[in-house]
């Protein structure tokens, strides 16, 4: 089978969240399966020379946006087995970041037109276009109402993936005519319409042959007031169309018996894990305690990481308990000048590093002892996968993907990989908490949930046969 990804941000050209890894596995472990995966994205001015300088011109053609055209350009690179196309426009893409600029309406219109315009330039006809997010969710009905006569693409299906329903791509009403040149019928509350404007993700999820979400609770949550961001009466309309598939990691990416990043690479042993720890301490400039459960934390520092919940109740715990805590991550102002406050309070038990780095973040994965990851929302969450692959292990609220991915340790059957709240409440995070440590505290209950966390299987194989059975059940 022949299929396209079309997605915003795909890792490793540029990255700014999670959208980003699971492009760039999901699709390797399609093509293992023995179908015919290409991807599809922006080529950003940011694009690493290592990448830019292997590019292949395929063409260019003039692109409708609206009333006017503008310069399409395709190019290609062979990554790994793996043909990805970029497409270019250097007004729209040729700029720093990927989003938050005033004409992203317009960039993106632009992209998703522009698939589906240059696409006879590849050779490559899909079977089905798999979209993801709302900067790729127009995809479906520029489809519909722009190309469904041409030949190569009467057969074309598609596969919309909400990775999060927050970002919804809502722009004014004249975006539908001036930006994508759809007619007003359209613009109905059974269609685009959203509130008086449009919304992209919308289009995605009403005109698209399946919808897809990141993990099973994340799909039933978004179905619900709460969740669903005024579309929740729609999810909940889709019925069948709608599926949760929880996300995976690459695995050979991410594996501490060859990341060239840790201090003592390592199997399935506690043993030769803890060896990363003391190393880690002192780089953090905390005391070197190997008996100290270190608590960590990878995170965007935003509200719906549940940084509230940690504010509300860090100085309390660090008062009272003997643990270590490290922080790593960049977001909101006031979080990180709290954090690094609260670093001057506790400077021998809380280290705080406002900054990104992968390098570290592996090392932490490695030699921390406890992750915390109590999200008001999540999705699906790679961190704690990335958490469990690495033999440390997580405390989360049940949530989303967290709640599909960790299983709570029950110290009568020995069964569980981490630990669990429910409730949104910093109190029952700090309960939670304390009762991950005093597992840690035990060696016989660690080493039973440690093993666990080792044992798991968190690659993308499991979840590419569930997509598998979605695109094959469009073209029957």
């Amino acid at each position: 089978m022949n299929i396209l990804f079309a997605a915003a941000e795909v890792a490793p050209f540029m990255k700014t969240g999670g959208l980003a890894d699971v492009i760039g596995a999901l699709p390797k472990a399609l093509i293992e399966a023995g179908h015919d995966v290409r991807i599809v994205m922006p080529r950003y001015r940011e694009l690493p020379s290592v990448y830019r300088d292997r590019l292949e011109h395929l063409g260019t053609a003039n692109v409708p946006v609206g009333w006017r055209t503008k310069y399409g350009g395709i190019s290609m690179l062979n990554w790994e087995g793996l043909p990805v196309y970029m497409i270019d426009n250097e007004d729209y893409f040729g700029r720093s970041g990927v989003y938050g600029h005033w004409d992203d309406g317009e960039r993106f219109a632009f992209l998703d037109r522009a698939v589906l315009e240059l696409l006879p330039l590849t050779g490559f006809v899909p079977d089905i276009i798999h979209c993801h997010d709302w900067h790729t969710a127009m995809i479906p009905l520029l489809l519909q109402e722009h190309y469904r006569d041409r030949p190569d693409y009467r057969n074309i299906r598609t596969v919309y993936t909400i990775h999060n329903l927050l970002y919804q791509g809502i722009f004014p009403e004249e975006v539908l005519g001036d930006l994508l040149g759809l007619p007003w019928d359209y613009f109905t509350p059974e269609g685009v319409e959203y509130y008086g404007n449009v919304s992209f993700m919308k289009a995605g999820l009403v005109y698209s042959d399946r919808v897809t979400t990141v993990s099973p609770t994340y799909a039933e949550e978004i179905k619900t007031e709460h969740y669903g961001y005024g579309l929740d009466g729609l999810l909940r309309s889709l019925g069948g169309r709608l599926s949760g598939i929880v996300n995976g990691i690459d695995t050979r990416a991410y594996d501490p018996e060859t990341d060239l990043e840790l201090f003592a690479r390592y199997g399935r042993s506690l043993e030769q894990k803890r060896a990363n720890k003391p190393v880690l301490q002192r780089e953090l400039g905390l005391p070197e305690a190997p008996d100290t459960p270190l608590v960590s934390m990878v995170t965007r520092l935003a509200e719906p990481k549940g940084l509230d919940l940690v504010t509300r109740v860090l100085d309390e715990w660090l008062g009272e308990d003997e643990v270590q805590f490290v922080l790593l991550g960049t977001g909101d102002t006031a979080y990180e000048n709290w954090f690094r406050e609260a670093a001057s309070r506790h400077p021998r038990k809380l280290s705080v590093q406002i900054r990104f780095s992968d390098a570290l973040s592996r090392r932490i994965y490695a030699g921390s002892d406890i992750f915390l990851m109590p999200s008001r929302f999540e999705p699906c969450g790679i961190s704690q996968l990335l958490a469990l692959r690495y033999g440390t292990i997580p405390v989360v609220r049940e949530t989303g993907g967290l709640n599909d991915t960790v299983r709570s340790y029950n110290e009568f059957t020995g069964e569980g990989n981490g630990f669990s709240f429910r409730n949104y409440n910093a109190h029952d995070m700090l309960h939670t908490l304390r009762r991950a440590v005093s597992y840690y505290r035990q060696p016989e209950h660690w080493s039973r949930i440690t093993a666990s966390a080792f044992a798991g299987d968190y690659g993308w194989e499991a979840s590419a046969r569930q997509y598998i059975e979605i695109y094959e059940s469009l073209k029957k």
